[in-house]
């Protein structure tokens, strides 16, 4: 269930900032940069929460 919602945050994210940025540059909406930025968001989100982020429960 994790995966669906990082998937979804991932594209409500992506869509926002590509909205906001082609609005700042006077450039229509483009859907295929917003999946693929929202690709990146999602792999990004599963290495650190994955692996580098892990908590040490030694202590």
């Amino acid at each position: 269930m994790r995966y669906i919602w990082t998937i979804i945050w991932s594209v409500l994210f992506s869509a926002t900032i590509s909205y906001v940025l082609s609005s700042m540059a006077g450039e229509p909406f483009n859907l295929t940069a917003t999946l693929v930025m929202a690709a990146i968001f999602c792999i990004a989100v599963w290495v650190l929460g994955e692996g580098l982020l892990k908590e040490d429960k030694q202590h």
